[in-house]
């Protein structure tokens, strides 16, 4: 219950000092509803763009990060 609400601001405090919440190949599905606190929502956006002119089918890990 208390954990949402720690890493919200474990990974604001991490971001405010230069950090990132992942430093592997990408953000993780446990940790993607974190991501606008490290990615402006126009990076979101374009991510989200990217990904359906490669799968335009959302047929590639549906709904694993990008609903």
């Amino acid at each position: 219950e208390k954990l949402p609400l720690i890493l919200t601001e474990l990974y604001g405090i991490v971001f405010r000092l230069g950090g990132t919440i992942s430093g592997e190949h990408g953000i993780g599905s446990k940790r993607a509803a974190y991501m606008p606190i490290v990615m402006s929502s126009e990076l979101i956006s374009l991510q989200k763009r990217i990904k359906g002119l490669f799968d335009p089918l959302n047929i590639l890990n549906p709904r694993k990060i990008f609903p």
